[in-house]
C-alpha cells in the first residue's frame, strides 16, 4: 500500500484571530481530516527565525504534515474534498485566502 505525506501550508487571516485559528485547526479541522480513510496522523509546525535563518516575507506561518496510507490517493482526496464541501471537515473564516493555503502530496520513494 503506497505511503506518503500531504503537506498543508496556511496562515491565519490576522494576528487577532491566530488563537481562534489554532483552536479550530487543532480541535475541529485535524480531527475531521483524520476521519477520512487513508489519513493516519497529523503534526503541526509553526515558522520561526532560528540563528541566521530569517522568515522570508509572505511565508506561510503554519505547516501541517499528514501521514497517508492508501491504495488510491485520488479517491482519498476526492473524499476529503466532499467532506470539506458538506461540512464534515470544518472550514473557518480564520484561514487567510490571500495567498490561498497550499496542499502538496509526496509519495514515499522506493
Amino acid at each position: 500500500m503506497p505511503r506518503g505525506v500531504l503537506i498543508a501550508q496556511s496562515s491565519p487571516v490576522s494576528a487577532e484571530l491566530e488563537e481562534e485559528y489554532n483552536r479550530w485547526y487543532d480541535e475541529d479541522h485535524i480531527p475531521g481530516i483524520l476521519q477520512v480513510p487513508g489519513f493516519l496522523a497529523a503534526r503541526r509546525y509553526h515558522v520561526r527565525e532560528a540563528g541566521h535563518l530569517q522568515v522570508p516575507p509572505g511565508s506561510f506561518r503554519y505547516l501541517t504534515i499528514y501521514e497517508i496510507e492508501t491504495d488510491d490517493v485520488d479517491a482519498m482526496l476526492r473524499e476529503l474534498r466532499a467532506r470539506s464541501a458538506d461540512g464534515r471537515v470544518p472550514r473557518s473564516r480564520t484561514v487567510a485566502m490571500q495567498p490561498p493555503p497550499t496542499l502538496t502530496f509526496y509519495e514515499l520513494r522506493g
